[in-house]
């Protein structure tokens, strides 16, 4: 087999080998110059070949990132440095393989290489790089993308699988987060605050070895996802690494306080589902006196048969193969009485990987934006064909895409400078354009997205199609959380 015939080695997923640092000057449209600050986006680029069998979820991480400041844009990117990669870069070649390979027994250390290609957050002054398989958060220093090692401050995290969707707390800088693996008690909870200091890790006693992705957070409370798609026990127990989805399981959700304790966590249950990724959370009274904590996420349409049933068997294939249909729903979880309401808001546009104003994050918000998942032409080969921005006061979206061949990254939010409203800015993300063979940086008006750009800049390289983004106003780069 070819490299043309892996998706994840081709196209615009074909891996770069070379770490820049340019002016950005074929400029299509305007820079806004109320736009300041620092967009990046991690997502995986192998650095070595392997022998094993390819999949998009196992190149090292590489954060891209974009720099605005008064109407002008500079770009770099760079490998974070893990101790995978340093080890491999001193081989000269690859030591490990990739998750459709059975995991290196002679490494008990590492049996599969933390490569920290998912997700970017900004936290105590540095980006932290995080992996979705759960392991160290590798900090970076913003203004040139230099590893400088890992956010291990407090001993007792060095043990800790850390999931890539910790959240940060802009308004206070608490960094929160759960690490999760295949040992009782399965799962912890922890926060450190912006100085660093680990204020609180707790256990949280799961019935196994589970496969959460993300968490949500209000000002007050954390929510912690128990989902019944993990593994196969009997595949597990004889070693291989199986998916299975058991139907007739609730979903289950923690409800912890921030700085809670074991026996403060509320659960609270729920339909069967499997979730990659949260909108937003927030606090809202019932009416009653009592707290409604509501969560909005971007869930799997299960499949079924003509009858309605699951189809079980044939969920985690889906998801091998990167075959993607997501529905936009709610859950509201009522501290007062213990009882779950939840709702679809959207099964019409399939839709994923939602960012909304990160300074509204635990606070209610009426924007969702959102990336338009396209149909999947074959296997492992996924397309963010285009944006969505969805209005949950009004309950209606608007979507942009530009036809076949395009290639859209996960876009956040970004403020203009002196912000004054929730959509109050852009919308700032990659763009692979396959007709061209060409990356660049798109920037929308995040208030009117069907206009498309207002700006669309020519990159000096590919940008291989990768995961997650944030942005970082210039105010937080100053304020230094």
């Amino acid at each position: 087999m070819g490299i043309d015939d892996i998706p994840a080695l081709s196209g615009g997923f074909e891996p770069v080998d070379q770490e820049l640092h340019e002016p950005l000057l074929d400029v299509e449209g305007e820079i806004p110059r109320d736009l300041t600050g620092i967009y990046v986006r991690n997502g995986p680029n192998r650095r070595f070949a392997s022998t094993g069998r390819y999949h998009w979820f196992d190149g090292d991480g590489m954060l891209h990132a974009v720099r605005f400041e008064g109407g002008r844009a500079t770009y770099q990117n760079r490998w974070v440095m893990t101790d995978g990669l340093r080890e491999e870069m001193q081989a000269g070649a690859a030591i490990w393989r990739g998750i459709k390979d059975p995991p290196l027994a002679e490494r008990p250390d590492m049996p599969i290489k933390n490569t920290s290609n998912t997700d970017v957050k900004y936290f105590a002054g540095s980006l932290v790089s995080m992996w979705y398989l759960g392991g160290s958060v590798y900090q970076v220093r913003p203004d040139d993308l230099s590893t400088l090692g890992k956010l291990e401050f407090d001993p007792r995290l060095k043990a800790l699988p850390i999931s890539a969707h910790s959240k940060v707390d802009e308004r206070t800088g608490d960094f929160l987060f759960f690490a999760y693996g295949k040992k009782a008690p399965y799962m912890h909870y922890g926060v450190m605050d912006r100085n660093m200091r680990l204020q609180t890790l707790i256990p949280v006693e799961l019935p196994g070895p589970r496969l959460p992705h993300d968490m949500a957070i209000t000002p007050n409370y954390t929510i912690l996802h128990d989902l019944p798609l993990f593994y196969d026990m009997d595949a597990l127990a004889a070693g291989r690494h199986k998916l299975k989805f058991y139907e007739h399981l609730p979903s289950r959700f923690a409800v912890v306080p921030r700085h809670g304790t074991p026996d403060q966590i509320r659960w609270f249950e729920a339909a069967p589902t499997y979730m990659y990724h949260v909108s937003n959370a927030w606090e809202e009274d019932d009416g009653q006196g009592g707290t409604e904590i509501v969560m909005t996420g971007t869930p799997f349409r299960l499949p079924r048969d003509w009858r309605g049933n699951i189809e079980a068997e044939r969920f985690p294939k889906m998801l091998a193969n990167l075959e993607h249909d997501f529905v936009f729903h709610e859950w509201r979880f009522n501290l007062r009485t213990g009882q779950t309401r939840e709702r679809v808001i959207d099964d019409i546009v399939n839709q994923e990987f939602p960012v909304i104003n990160s300074w509204m994050q635990g606070y209610k918000t009426r924007y969702s934006w959102n990336v338009l998942m396209g149909r999947c032409n074959r296997a492992e080969d996924p397309r963010f064909c285009g944006l969505v921005r969805y209005d949950l006061e009004r309950d209606v979206c608007t979507t942009y895409h530009e036809g076949v061949g395009k290639w859209f990254s996960e876009a956040p939010f970004a403020p203009r400078d002196n912000s004054r409203a929730e959509d109050d800015g852009y919308l700032v993300g990659y763009l692979w354009d396959g007709d061209k063979q060409a990356s660049f940086v798109v920037i929308f008006d995040a208030a009117d997205i069907a206009q498309g750009p207002v700006a669309r800049i020519r990159l000096p390289q590919r940008v291989p199609n990768g995961f997650h983004a944030t942005w970082v106003s210039g105010e937080r780069l100053r304020r230094g959380y």
